[in-house]
């Protein structure tokens, strides 16, 4: 489907009053993405456990997470959740910058804004200093996967994810960052 809005794709800063967007824009998008794949009983629990509104409030006023949103006009049609979070010991990140979360609309995907929010991130990874980002993603998504790969992101490995009572398999996904001389 062609977006027919010609309105620029703008990031910016979430806030702890976006709490309720991002609600809604956490739980359409991952639904759209992962329900169908899961049991309802799987999907609901981590529907509850990941996307109320008190949830996002708290991460947005986190001082360890920033997240980003795209907007088109009106729009908000996709984030990114960035952390300060240690990676996976066996990534020998020394200061590394964790994607968290990068959802897209599903109305909006390929017409830039899972780029826009990439630049983004790549942007504030480069703006705090660190050396790398790193991600896990389903190891069934491969529309994720060869968008991370088309950013230059490697596979390092694998770890678990819970949905529900579900042990499934992420894998983790590594980008070094560019420093400028």
């Amino acid at each position: 489907m062609r977006r027919s809005d010609p309105s620029p794709i703008v990031t910016r800063a979430a806030s702890p009053d976006d709490a309720a967007l991002l609600t809604e824009l956490g739980a359409s998008t991952f639904a759209e993405t992962f329900k169908a794949e899961n049991t309802p009983e799987n999907f609901a629990a981590y529907m509850r456990a990941a996307f109320g509104e008190e949830i996002q409030r708290a991460e947005l006023a986190d001082p360890e997470t920033t997240v980003f949103l795209a907007e088109q006009g009106s729009d908000t049609i996709g984030y990114v959740m960035l952390r300060e979070r240690k990676p996976p010991a066996s990534l020998e990140l020394d200061d590394a910058l964790e994607i968290a979360r990068l959802y897209v609309r599903k109305r909006s995907l390929g017409h830039g804004v899972g780029a826009a929010l990439m630049q983004r991130a790549l942007a504030e990874a480069a703006g705090r200093g660190k050396d790398a980002v790193w991600l896990g993603v389903w190891d069934r998504n491969e529309r994720a996967i060869r968008f991370y790969e088309s950013w230059g992101f490697h596979r390092s490995g694998t770890q678990p994810f819970l949905l529900g009572n579900d042990l499934q398999t992420d894998l983790v996904m590594v980008r070094r960052i560019a420093r400028e001389s």
